[in-house]
């Protein structure tokens, strides 16, 4: 059986909360060996931490999502900085920006940003990154930050972090990519009017992309409109294998050694 990795999926929210042992049967079931969980805010960084206890086939990742950016205050720098410190912390995120919502200043959504960007430098861990509808504002802060990191020196060149359910353009994947950035792609990119998004992942090489569910959100087709989950991992590997003309094999092999390499995972095979 192949083996897979799900590089982004929130199994600490209460839609998981009747069969999460069912969700994990699944995900295993289809060849799906390790999991990151990102937090969204201080209390579910520390969810995803206390999940990852119980479960040792995952891993978290702690900070605040800008559409949450409006709860941090003087505590949550510390607090995250204390929960970087868990054996099972091996990214910043989810981080970045987000101009769809609105449910926080972009002022605000850019300083927090900018911190929690700072504590990745600090901690040696790549950030997981959000963005809707903000590019035009996040990439160059994400630019001046890497270019400052390879100044600098360290763990991180080479391996920044992940553009999350990527929605940019192709220029900038490429440049992102050059950059040290991966590129995450989920359940979207088999709708079937996603002409855009499929012509984006034809184009990028497959070591530039990890594989991600955001579940419970996104679900691929033919799941569509469902619960999303780890399990359909294999789905979204099947569409790039496609788009790709390769086997489906060499997709979970090059997906899932990009994602140890970013994230410090070694699978046991």
């Amino acid at each position: 059986m192949d083996s897979f990795v799900d590089t982004h999926c929130h199994l600490n929210f209460n839609l998981f909360d009747a069969d999460l042992d069912q969700v994990f049967a699944r995900a295993a079931q289809a060849g799906v060996e390790r999991m990151l969980l990102p937090g969204i805010d201080l209390e579910t960084s520390r969810q995803v931490v206390q999940l990852c206890e119980q479960h040792p086939n995952c891993s978290a990742a702690v900070g605040v999502h800008p559409n949450d950016a409006l709860t941090w205050d003087a505590q949550t720098l510390p607090a995250l900085r204390d929960l970087c410190q868990h054996p099972s912390v091996v990214a910043i995120g989810e981080i970045g920006l987000d101009y769809y919502w609105h449910k926080a200043p972009p002022d605000v959504q850019q300083r927090i940003l900018r911190l929690q960007l700072e504590l990745a430098v600090e901690m040696s861990k790549p950030v997981i990154i959000h963005s809707r509808q903000s590019l035009a504002d996040l990439w160059p802060m994400l630019q001046n930050w890497q270019q400052e990191l390879a100044h600098q020196g360290g763990s991180l060149v080479g391996r920044c972090g992940v553009l999350h359910s990527y929605d940019g353009d192709l220029a900038t994947a490429l440049t992102a990519l050059e950059h040290g950035f991966q590129i995450g792609i989920g359940g979207p990119v088999t709708f079937k009017n996603a002409l855009q998004k499929q012509a984006l992942v034809q184009a990028l090489p497959l070591e530039g992309l990890l594989l991600e569910t955001d579940a419970p959100f996104l679900a691929p087709q033919p799941m569509r409109g469902r619960r999303n989950e780890p399990a359909n991992i294999p789905v979204i590997a099947e569409k790039i294998a496609q788009l790709h003309t390769q086997p489906l094999a060499k997709v979970a092999q090059i997906t899932t050694r990009s994602a140890e390499r970013l994230l410090g995972w070694r699978l046991d095979r």
